[in-house]
Formats: C-alpha cells, sequence, structure tokens
C-alpha cells in the first residue's frame, strides 16, 4: 500500500472534471468536436494546470497538449483527449486527461519517486477531421499533406483553416523522442457493460481491436417508382438492404468470439420517394483484435458481394477505405494496474480487451502501453447520458496513479 502522499485526491479529481464538463456543456454531457471553442478553451485550461503539476506546458502544431519535464529520471508518458463527439459524453478522453494530470501533481512532487508523469492531450481522437490524428503525428504517420487533404466530417472546414483559426498555423509538430519514456499509460471509460455488470472497479486492458472500414456500393437501375414492375426493377436499396441481412446470416460461422460487426451509413441516389434508386452505399466496419479473423471476414465479404453481382439484378463492389491494425498492450503495465488494483481496489478488477479504439494503439507502436478502464453506467457512451458513479471515478483515479508509481518504480 502506498503512503497517503502518494495518493490521489479525490475532491480535486471530481473538481477537475466537472470543470471541463461546464465548458460546452450539453444535457448532462458536452458538445466539443475538435478545433470548436469549447475545444480550444478545454486545451487552454489544460495548459494553465500543468505548472502546478511541475510540467512545461505546449502545444504543437496539430493541437496536441504536452506537460513535459526536464528533471531526470525515467519519465512515463499519460493522457487521452479533450474533444468530443457531437452532443456526446462528459468522461469520454477527459477521464483520462484528469487522471494523467493527478498522477503527476502527486508522483512529481513526491521525493520517493525517482521518476516522472508527463501529460498529453491528444487532439481528434474522435476524428472529426480524420483517425487519432493527434496521436499518429507523434508517433510519425501523419504527414503534411495528409493535413491539408483532412476536412471536418460535418463542415467541411479544412484542417489548415481549423489550426489557422485556433492559432497553431506554423508550428512545429511534436513527435515521440525515441527512448524518452518508460511507457504510455491511458484511463478511459469502459464504453460497455463488463465491469458494471460484474460489480468490478476496474478493467486491465490486454489488447485493442483493430477497425478494418468498407465501402460497399450497389448499382442497379433509377426508374419511375409508380411505373415499373416489380418484377422489372433493378433497386439498389432492396438490394442494400437483403445484403445487409445476409451478412448477419453469415459472419457468425466465420466470426471470432468478440468480434462485432456495424453498417454504420446507408445512402440511397437519388433518394426520392416516387424515384427506384439506381445506386445504393453503406459503410460498414468491422472489429477484432485478430487480423486473421479480419481476413477471413474479408473474404466472405467480398465473396458475398461477387455471389450478389452474378445473381442481379444488382452489380455489388467492396472498397477497403481503412485498415486499422490491433495493439497489444504490454504485459508489465497490466501488471502494474492489476496491482495497483489489489492494493486500493480490493482486486475487483478483470483483464479485458478493448472493443473501442483509442490513442494508446498510436502510442503502442513506439513504446510500451497500456489502459486502465472504469465502469460506464448502462454502458453507455457517445451519448450525452454517458456517466461513471463519483465513487468508480475516484477509485480508478487512486488506481491509476499507484500504477503509475509502479511503472516509474517508486
Amino acid at each position: 500500500m502506498p503512503d497517503t502522499f502518494s495518493r490521489a485526491n479525490d475532491e480535486r479529481v471530481l473538481a477537475d472534471l466537472n470543470a471541463l464538463r461546464a465548458i460546452g456543456a450539453y444535457k448532462t454531457g458536452v458538445h466539443k468536436p475538435t478545433f470548436s471553442e469549447p475545444h480550444r478553451l478545454s486545451l487552454d485550461w489544460l495548459v494553465q494546470k500543468l505548472p502546478d503539476a511541475g510540467l512545461t506546458a505546449a502545444i504543437d502544431g496539430i493541437g496536441n497538449v504536452f506537460g513535459s519535464s526536464a528533471k531526470r529520471g525515467p519519465k512515463l508518458l499519460a493522457g487521452s483527449h479533450l474533444e468530443s463527439q457531437n452532443y456526446a459524453g462528459w468522461l469520454d478522453g477527459p477521464l483520462g486527461v484528469v487522471y494523467a494530470l493527478e498522477a503527476a501533481r502527486v508522483l512529481n512532487a513526491d521525493p520517493s519517486v525517482s521518476g516522472v508523469v508527463e501529460v498529453a492531450a491528444w487532439c481528434d481522437e474522435e476524428g472529426h477531421f480524420g483517425h487519432f490524428l493527434g496521436s499518429r503525428s507523434y508517433v510519425g504517420q501523419v504527414t503534411e499533406a495528409d493535413i491539408d487533404a483532412a476536412r471536418n466530417r460535418t463542415s467541411g472546414r479544412t484542417m489548415r483553416d481549423a489550426l489557422a483559426d485556433m492559432g497553431f498555423a506554423g508550428r512545429s509538430r511534436a513527435t515521440a523522442e525515441p527512448g524518452r519514456h518508460v511507457g504510455y499509460l491511458e484511463a478511459h471509460i469502459e464504453q460497455g457493460d463488463t465491469l458494471e455488470s460484474g460489480r468490478l472497479a476496474v478493467g486491465v486492458v490486454t489488447s485493442i481491436v483493430g477497425i478494418w472500414q468498407y465501402q460497399i456500393n450497389f448499382v442497379g437501375e433509377q426508374n419511375h417508382a409508380g411505373t415499373t414492375r416489380m418484377a422489372a426493377r433493378k433497386d439498389a436499396g432492396l438490394a442494400l438492404a437483403k445484403f445487409c441481412v445476409a451478412i448477419d446470416g453469415r459472419f457468425p460461422a466465420a466470426c471470432g468470439p468478440r468480434t462485432v460487426w456495424t453498417t454504420g451509413r446507408i445512402t440511397l441516389d437519388p433518394g426520392a420517394p416516387s424515384i427506384i434508386p439506381g445506386g445504393a452505399e453503406m459503410l460498414f466496419q468491422i472489429r477484432d483484435d485478430d487480423p486473421t479473423v479480419i481476413a477471413r471476414l474479408e473474404q466472405l465479404l467480398r465473396s458475398m458481394a461477387d455471389e450478389a453481382s452474378a445473381n442481379g439484378p444488382c452489380t455489388v463492389t467492396v472498397k477497403k477505405l481503412r485498415t486499422g491494425a490491433p495493439a497489444m498492450m504490454n504485459p508489465g503495465i497490466q501488471d502494474a494496474i492489476e496491482a495497483a488494483s489489489k492494493a486500493l481496489a480490493d482486486g475487483r478488477s478483470v483483464r479485458m480487451p478493448s472493443g473501442a479504439g483509442h490513442d494508446a494503439q498510436m502510442l503502442a507502436t513506439v513504446m510500451p502501453a497500456g489502459m486502465l478502464f472504469v465502469p460506464s453506467i448502462g454502458g453507455i457512451s457517445h451519448h450525452w447520458t454517458e456517466n461513471t458513479a463519483d465513487a468508480d471515478i475516484v477509485t480508478g483515479a487512486q488506481v491509476f496513479v499507484d500504477a503509475c508509481r509502479r511503472i516509474l518504480g517508486g
């Protein structure tokens, strides 16, 4: 058990989270899209807080916030993100930033801890302009051309314009310094109900799923909805609907135990009530932490498209838009989280994969990485009713700070 000086301050953690919740408040959640005014104010809030943790604050050219230290000794990087999905929850992202800030405040002032906690708030984890742009930039996976091409998915605003409006134009982008950090630790709400249903306090993340995304197009024949006989129709919308049902019928026999798939958007062309759709498009996503499972499902998806085209009356094509490699979390960091949970949460922890993507999977490409989950009430996330009990928030903070101490060897 760590001494009391090394423990998180429960009231301070809750006050910080509620201060961030008040910025861009929407019902019981927040509306804080990337590079919006509430997002900018949240970044400013963190910049003002970091010196109290013994850290020098800076914002780089893509909007990442860093709290760094010149102190010698091992350094652990910790953080998450501050923007939100549109009209969404107050803890998705800020929880991890506040935990990292608290760990820095506590441990950087503790003379018994030889190392330092540095803090990061990654920009655009929620994908308003791309996917994981901030953390991907830090690990060297974002080019200037990528930034030139990035557009806001809601408004079409260019990322260059947004960066200029935020005052970040012309700044250099920070990149990972090899060997600087012993690892990266991120905390997050679970966004599922495994912990809550099991009456558990902490999830020790073992892996983060990869995300594969596809655009599936259906081409039929646009025609009059009132005069075209049913037997003569080439309805692309109907072909899409049948394909969706066929996926749910055939994927279960080929998937893994935790594979999930989702049709997130359907578009009909021209999308008028009196016109048979001549074209249709669906955006389809598969998630799993086993690339061999994904390869099997992608092959099945393409063979189903070939079968549908051969059988008619519409043609079906599959285009892969995104490949997301899964990430394994570092075993030593997992052990540190579990040991901290035994000391401070009565051992109410479980090792579990993450079904959602997180910045930690980007950091895992350049350093050992780990994640800690706390319960989500009802498993709800990406909605303004997202919430976690205060008691679970403070328990998670205690475990997170102690895990950081253990990773640093303090």
